[in-house]
């Protein structure tokens, strides 16, 4: 039964505006679920989406909400921090200057939307 669900994940979000615009920016399409301030889609490559909603009481996830796959982790960190976008380093979690976590075959960048979510850009090496 669920093997031919549709899904999607979803998390919240203090800000629908700011959330909404954050994404954007960033290039996602964003659609609004009902009204304008109610929930959003995020729209991915592959017809996958995400849904934000709104949550009065948001505290931000402690762990990453969204993993955005990339073929190039140094340019997507270059155009988020075009968009003022910064990474986020964590004691223990080893980065090079710009924020790039490198091992086991991988690379990734950690940074947060508006409402202090974790997201990352990651590339299989």
């Amino acid at each position: 039964m669920f093997a031919m669900s549709k899904m999607f994940a979803s998390y919240s979000v203090d800000d629908i505006n700011a959330a909404r615009q954050f994404y954007g920016e960033l290039g996602l399409k964003v659609t609004a679920a009902s009204d304008e301030r109610g929930p959003l889609w995020l729209h991915f490559a592959g017809d996958q989406e995400v849904l934000l909603y709104p949550k009065a009481d948001h505290v931000p996830a402690t762990y990453t909400v969204l993993n955005l796959s990339v073929t190039d982790v140094e340019e997507a960190v270059d155009e988020l921090a075009a968009r003022g976008v910064q990474t986020i380093r964590f004691e223990g979690y080893e980065a090079d200057d710009r924020g790039i976590h490198r091992s086991r075959g991988r690379s990734i960048a950690l940074f947060a939307d508006p409402a202090g979510n974790f997201l990352s850009v990651f590339q299989q090496d």
